[in-house]
């Protein structure tokens, strides 16, 4: 139904019906899917590179000045890629990995390059909030530099990782939709087919409400989880 035949609340009343949502729910369950690989392998790398970040920078515990140089660059570089264009970048990656540059599974090595390095600085960025007095004290009672890590810095960040990890997560949300105009199917497939090309504009706003939802959902559990956390440490 399109709003230049139909009265506007008549679409929006037909965005809700059961001919709608028989298309758009198989579409739902296909971007939850790249949602939820995407956030697994973004959380990891991003950690991981993160760390690394946090350790080897200027002021950090190992710091490495040729190594640090080389991969802020490389991350500097990937972060100013736009969405569109990483895509594009990843679909010759994606057709040698798995065979093919179209579908969802190919449309999850995308998103993951594009919010890795995102996140990763994000987690950088909750590393060096760290009070430098605690990783001083640390030191001083003879603690490794993994030890430094794993048992002062990772869990003095964890609000903050969570955090960090809520924008990225919400970040793989809007690239989803986005990856519907390279075959990746999913919601961003139903409002581009549906609701740009052939102006159902009912299908178009079950697409946004389900977007708007899944958004909502992310950032109200990050700012939950994270809040109980600070409230468990007696900070807020």
């Amino acid at each position: 139904m399109s709003f230049s035949k139909y009265p506007f609340w008549e679409v929006v009343a037909h965005a809700f019906s059961q001919d709608v949502w028989k298309i758009m729910w198989p579409a739902v369950w296909d971007s939850l899917y790249m949602v939820l690989l995407s956030a697994v392998i973004t959380f990891l790398f991003g950690i991981l590179i993160g760390i690394v970040l946090s350790v080897i920078e200027k002021d950090g515990i190992h710091h490495i000045p040729v190594l640090n140089e080389t991969v802020g660059t490389l991350i500097n570089c990937l972060r100013s890629l736009p969405q569109m264009i990483m895509i594009i970048i990843t679909l010759p990656l994606a057709r040698m990995i798995l065979g093919q540059s179209y579908g969802v599974n190919a449309c999850i090595i995308a998103l993951a390059a594009s919010c890795i390095p995102m996140y990763a600085r994000l987690v950088q960025g909750a590393l060096v909030e760290i009070p430098k007095g605690k990783i001083e004290a640390a030191k001083a009672m003879g603690s490794s530099g993994a030890e430094i890590v794993f048992k002062v810095m990772l869990p003095e960040a964890v609000p903050g990782i969570i955090r960090g990890f809520t924008v990225a997560l919400i970040g793989i949300i809007s690239m989803t939709a986005l990856a519907g105009n390279f075959g990746a199917g999913g919601i961003g497939d139903i409002a581009v087919r549906y609701g740009f090309n052939r102006f159902q504009h009912d299908m178009l706003l079950a697409s946004v409400l389900v977007l708007i939802i899944m958004v909502e959902i992310v950032q109200i559990g990050g700012d939950l989880l994270s809040s109980l956390i600070l409230k468990k440490r007696h900070l807020i």
